[in-house]
């Protein structure tokens, strides 16, 4: 019997945010499979999006922005599980069809339908809009995430009896753009402001003092209702036969690498939880390997006993969590930034290598044949990314190294023979080079329940 699959995807959560404030995803993650260097292939909200769809880098689906509409041509996750006799449902926030309410041709294939394009315009905390398969509004009672989730209780009970694949898209810990506040439940952001800092942030500051307290409020909150849908699943007796994963569209580095939240080159943004339980994940371990949320398409499709298309660009991590010494697998993930800037980057489980379009404009340009190269990152010995070290002669080697990775990832992604040209050269940092047997090491994988926590 094929495992029903669940896709629980939160919007601007942290990776670090996993284990001190989510004691169920924790446990989740401890005792099925987690990637501790998970990383989105592009920090933005509807290109995220589409490559988790559809296992196909924002450039290829040309939702390289947000703004862009998903080609009804594009094969989803729910094609390839509705053609295999499974009941397939969306709910949440959807950001890939460009009106409001989205239209049955929009919807990527989702059969069941309980969603809105842009899920932060219709609603607040305590008002959540969506439209149903008639695209009839429905007002949803309780806090927006608890009612979201209580809504995937809902379609879970209801397909209790049949193979089911359900994508619960939940908008927290996203900001509530007209008040640019992170809106927790009443009590919880009063619980944690001022209990914990992540490290970049205070040494950058932007508005993470501001904003802490109801952003890691929403991220209780979402794990107390993972706990719920957990909850609903053993007791309807599918708990061991269904796969949950769980993961984000990108991170939130607080306005401290541009005058926003996101679309930078930093982890802040870039790096995502990832966690997985159930059938084939279940006493995993930690991937320790970097991967992509683009790759996890493929993951669900082989995990449920279905064939991954040879169109999808992202691939099935499965080999590494059965056997990691014998997976082929590349050291390096290749991500994309757009909106900030035309950007491409490719981080190691040790580096981090980052180049610019100069020329391209960021909003029109999906892309461009020339980069420069703006950013490198030793994260064993700088994991918070407060030292750029692009241009120094002492770490000339290593960039030139990664400089052929990532022009051979973009070219293999997009195609085209792109240039990539060194950093402006700069005085300074002249330590000897890293010692080129080790200098692609990277650091111990830390599982994310060993975290140190903060006072609760």
């Amino acid at each position: 019997m094929r495992p029903n699959v669940i896709v629980v995807f939160t919007d601007q959560q942290r990776w670090d945010t996993v284990g001190p404030f989510t004691p169920n995803l924790d446990r989740m993650a401890r005792h099925g499979t987690q990637a501790t260097v998970a990383l989105t292939p592009q920090p933005v909200c509807a290109p995220a999006r589409a490559a988790l769809q559809t296992g196909r880098y924002p450039t290829t689906t040309g939702v390289y922005r947000n703004g862009r509409v998903l080609p009804p041509e594009e094969r989803t996750l729910a094609h390839h599980f509705g053609a295999a006799g499974y009941a397939t449902g969306y709910i949440g926030k959807w950001h890939l069809a460009g009106t409001e309410p989205v239209p049955e041709d929009r919807r990527g294939g989702y059969r069941s339908w309980l969603a809105a394009n842009a899920l932060e315009h219709t609603s607040d905390a305590y008002r959540t809009i969506v439209y149903d398969e008639a695209n009839e509004p429905v007002l949803l009672p309780g806090y927006r995430s608890d009612a979201l989730v209580d809504a995937a209780v809902r379609f879970v009970a209801d397909h209790a009896d049949e193979p089911f694949y359900l994508f619960l898209s939940l908008l927290e810990p996203h900001h509530q753009n007209e008040v640019d506040n992170y809106p927790a439940p009443d009590g919880y952001e009063e619980r944690y402001q001022g209990r914990w800092m992540p490290p970049d942030l205070a040494a950058l500051g932007g508005t993470a003092h501001q904003h802490m307290g109801g952003y890691l409020g929403q991220v209780k909150r979402l794990d107390e209702g993972l706990g719920r849908l957990l909850d609903a699943l053993r007791s309807l007796d599918l708990l061991d036969d269904t796969i949950v994963a769980y993961t984000s569209d990108h991170g939130n580095h607080f306005k401290t690498r541009n005058g926003e939240y996101k679309r930078s080159c930093h982890d802040a943004s870039l790096r995502v939880p990832l966690a997985l339980r159930g059938p084939g994940f279940d006493g995993g371990g930690a991937i320790s390997r970097p991967v992509s949320t683009l790759d996890l398409p493929p993951t669900l499709l082989e995990a449920a006993g279905l064939p991954v298309p040879s169109d999808m660009q992202g691939r099935s991590f499965l080999p590494l969590v059965r056997d990691p010494r014998r997976a082929s697998w590349p050291e390096e993930v290749f991500f994309q930034v757009s909106e900030s800037e035309v950007g491409r980057g490719i981080r190691t489980a040790r580096w981090k290598y980052y180049a610019v379009a100069e020329d391209a404009h960021p909003w029109d340009d999906p892309g461009a044949p020339a980069y420069r190269e703006q950013a490198l990152y030793d994260l064993e010995n700088d994991p918070h990314e407060l030292v750029n070290l692009a241009g120094y002669a002492s770490h000339a080697g290593v960039a030139a190294e990664l400089r052929e990775r990532l022009v051979r990832r973009i070219a293999e992604a997009e195609g085209g023979e792109p240039v990539v040209e060194p950093a402006v050269a700069r005085a300074g940092r002249e330590q000897a080079m890293p010692d080129p047997e080790v200098r692609l090491r990277g650091p111990k994988p830390v599982r994310y329940g060993h975290q140190p926590r903060p006072a609760s």
